[in-house]
């Protein structure tokens, strides 16, 4: 396993199908925490720099179109609609297989749905292709519990790395350029606020402190 740090100059980020449609099957995970963490994931990667590459299905299918909140995240970045049959092995449809080629990134940190569908089929695609897989498991969701940690399971012992996303965005702070960055505090900010309530009880806490002492 490599264990250099993940950075934005190496990785590609990749979304596969977040269709609102299977967000109404999804018991895996509490729903609006999934939401905020997919929404998290694609933020880090815009913020950092990396690249993206976001898949779905025809907005006509019954899974519909992307999150809402997820098309808001990633701005002008097109999605690859995947027309085909192949629908879980999303390397099967050859713009999909040719948008991450051309993002020239070995490093691809999956996130999508379902964890034991697409998620799977398509990370598991990628490692016999060559490439060094990740997963963001609280980013990847699907019907039930044990389905998702027995799909988890299955990568990690193939060879694919879990990660989450906030730990991500952690990593690809400690790329030198971004030392001095203020991205990670703005995304915890919008997407960590038990962290960011924390913190700010700390330093308030040791400003009174520093007010009481004697001088």
């Amino acid at each position: 396993m490599n264990i250099e740090p993940l950075t934005p100059d190496d990785s590609t980020v990749v979304l596969v199908d977040y269709a609102v449609g299977f967000a109404n099957v999804l018991r895996s995970h509490d729903l609006g925490e999934h939401i905020n963490n997919v929404v998290g994931l694609a933020r880090t990667a815009r913020s950092y720099g990396a690249e993206l590459v976001v898949t779905n299905g025809a907005d006509s299918r019954p899974s519909g179109p992307l999150y809402p909140e997820l098309a808001e995240a990633i701005g002008d970045i097109p999605v690859i609609v995947r027309t085909g049959g192949e629908a879980f092995n999303a390397f099967l449809d050859e713009g999909f297989a040719r948008a991450v080629r051309d993002a020239g990134r070995n490093r691809l940190i999956i996130g999508g749905i379902a964890t034991d569908g697409c998620v799977l089929q398509t990370s598991l695609a990628a490692l016999r292709a060559g490439y060094e897989v990740y997963v963001v498991a609280d980013a990847t969701a699907t019907t039930s519990a044990q389905a998702h940690e027995t799909a988890i399971q299955r990568m990690v012992m193939s060879g694919i790395v879990p990660v989450t996303w906030w730990s991500l965005a952690a990593e690809f702070q400690l790329d030198p350029k971004f030392r001095d960055s203020p991205i990670r505090g703005r995304l915890m900010a919008a997407h960590q606020p038990l962290m960011m309530m924390s913190g700010r009880t700390f330093f308030a806490g040791a400003a009174a402190h520093r007010t009481d002492e004697p001088k």
